[in-house]
């Protein structure tokens, strides 16, 4: 694995991080304030908060990883055909590819999170 994109390589890991007692806590307050968003309440990529995301189902696919890499080249495509800058979404297609090249393709695009936290 490239460790360049391991969350806890470039920051000391949080009280919060170390203590599972604080997802529920923090989970709570995120989903009913401004934190509040899809991809938290619904399709939540860790596992416990949310009982139907893909991460308390060992990551199987909803939405493969490979899948979202494909929509993500073609997006960039289409920024570099109309000349628009998307720097973001030329890191996000640079963190799906070494994702799905690691063999995880196949996972739901959450599990990409595995890969973050360096468990992958």
């Amino acid at each position: 694995m490239n460790t360049k994109y391991r969350l806890s390589d470039n920051r000391k890991q949080t009280a919060w991080e170390n203590d599972p007692a604080w997802h529920p806590k923090l989970f709570d307050i995120s989903s009913k304030s401004s934190g509040q968003c899809w991809p938290l309440t619904s399709y939540c990529p860790v596992p416990g908060p949310v009982p139907a995301s893909p991460a308390n189902r060992e990551y199987q696919p909803g939405f493969a990883a490979e899948m979202m890499l494909k929509d993500l080249k073609l997006a960039q495509q289409a920024a570099v055909n109309c000349g628009a800058a998307t720097p973001l979404g030329v890191e996000a297609a640079a963190l799906y590819t070494i994702f799905a090249n690691s063999g995880s393709g196949k996972l739901d695009f959450s599990a990409i999170i595995k890969m973050l936290r360096g468990t992958c």
